[in-house]
């Protein structure tokens, strides 16, 4: 029997890292380089989880801003999605609920994680406990990780966590 495979996207605003915290979890890399990512970069990753072969698609899509939002078309067939905020950058976590929004009415109740991202930084951190908690107990969510793509901290903690949400349906 062949691999499962899985979609899951990489969600949130312009420059939270999505790409990095891919490039970080499939190739084991990080570049200081900011690369804006236009439309949609695909990554391959297998993994075994609970002794069964997965392969997990990760789209990385790009980010939102005023003046562009996430293509439905993306999203569809996604079993799972990673939603990512700066942790140095209030005003990324709203556009994260916005994208949260949007995300669960085209897909309907697949499971999500959250990062806080760029916790190599915590000294310009913005965010606050409270936030996290409010995402903790929203259904769905299948955690929330403090990370960074720069040193590696939960990143592959966290996409384990959605991988195996995902595999589960849960």
């Amino acid at each position: 029997m062949g691999a499962l495979q899985k979609k899951l996207c990489m969600l949130g605003r312009y420059g939270v890292g999505k790409t990095s915290l891919v490039a970080r979890y499939v190739h084991s890399i990080f570049s200081p380089r900011y690369h804006t990512t236009v439309g949609v970069k695909i990554n391959k990753k297998q993994l075994e989880l609970d002794g069964r072969a997965v392969t997990l698609m990760l789209w990385d899509i790009h980010g939102e801003d005023d003046q562009q939002t996430i293509r439905p078309a993306y999203l569809r067939g996604a079993a799972g999605y990673a939603l990512v905020a700066d942790g140095t950058r209030r005003s990324t976590l709203a556009g994260i609920d916005s994208i949260h929004q949007r995300a669960q009415a085209q897909l309907g109740p697949v499971p999500f994680v959250v990062a806080f991202n760029k916790l190599d930084l915590q000294a310009d951190w913005e965010l606050t406990q409270e936030d996290a908690h409010s995402w903790r107990a929203r259904p769905g969510c299948a955690g929330l990780f403090m990370t960074s793509a720069k040193t590696g901290a939960r990143v592959e903690d966290m996409l384990r966590a959605l991988a195996r949400a995902a595999v589960e349906g849960r």
